[in-house]
């Protein structure tokens, strides 16, 4: 049991610190890119719990929540990958999708957000590079915190035919 809470402790900690990269990011894109602050998390999760409607300007709190608290709660998914050994790059690459796909699902199924195939080319490529920074230092914080699998890892051929190991 204490291995599950300390994988959740770990996974917590991974993605405060995946998050709190990606919205340092965040300010320093919006800075140069003039583009104003997203909304889409707040109204997001006021239509999820069926919250009355309210100006922006009234939702911080709420953004912060669903920003922060995705962040966190999808650490503790990262977290279990590293301890199952879906660690490193692959890992990380891995999960982006995972946190993008839980995104999108969420903000489509809501109304609130449109498929990414819809938006400008700048707006997806620079959500794309938010959440990668947000996988990429959420796995290395993981990684860092957490061993992965203690059993003997198999072996398995490369697609070229070249005997590899499984990573560890």
């Amino acid at each position: 049991m204490s291995r599950i809470w300390t994988t959740i402790g770990a996974g917590a900690l991974a993605g405060a610190a995946g998050v709190m990269a990606m919205t340092l990011g965040e300010k320093a894109e919006q800075a140069i890119t003039k583009r104003p602050n997203s909304y889409v998390p707040a109204h997001t999760l006021q239509r999820l719990f069926g919250l009355p409607a309210r100006p922006d300007s009234e939702r911080l709190w709420l953004n912060w929540t669903m920003h922060y608290g995705q962040g966190i709660v999808f650490g503790v998914l990262r977290a279990a990958m590293a301890r199952r050994g879906l660690r490193g790059p692959v890992g990380s690459f891995m999960f982006m999708s995972a946190r993008l796909l839980n995104d999108q699902t969420l903000e489509n199924a809501t109304g609130v957000g449109a498929p990414p195939w819809t938006w400008p080319e700048d707006e997806q490529v620079i959500d794309l590079l938010h959440k990668g920074v947000y996988a990429f230092v959420t796995g290395a914080v993981a990684d860092r915190l957490l061993r992965g699998p203690q059993r003997p890892v198999r072996s398995r051929r490369h697609w070229d035919g070249a005997p590899t190991s499984l990573p560890r």
